[in-house]
């Protein structure tokens, strides 16, 4: 499965993520410091479900109705990076399907998905 993960990501979910065979676009590695309008149409390009740790990609998609091809938002704060990492890899094991052209928000008691392209 092929992700871009925002900058906002913490890197070792990129590293395990890669580490369990999918394809990770970092734009921290490659555009880092561009805006996030930016960051989800290289997501669209690439046709790859965008991670991040930031909320504003709710406004983009929502309010302004931007195009994507699915979004996973992490609200993962304070647990530990090893607990961060299981859940994200249970989710991205178990719901992949669910994830694409979806809204989907992780915490650390659910997955929250709401379906439909926007």
């Amino acid at each position: 499965m092929d992700f871009v993960a925002d900058e906002s990501l913490d890197f070792r979910i990129i590293r395990s993520l890669r580490q369990h065979g999918h394809q990770v676009f970092a734009i921290v590695e490659e555009s880092p410091s561009i805006d996030d309008a930016s960051v989800l149409e290289v997501a669209v390009s690439r046709k790859s479900i965008l991670i991040t740790e930031d909320k504003d990609f709710g406004e983009l998609t929502f309010r302004l109705k931007k195009t994507h091809f699915g979004i996973l938002l992490l609200k993962l704060s304070g647990l530990e990076i090893t607990e961060k990492i299981d859940l994200v890899l249970s989710v991205v094991k178990n719901q992949h399907q669910a994830l694409f052209n979806s809204f989907a928000v992780l915490d650390q008691n659910r997955l929250r998905i709401k379906t439909g392209k926007k």
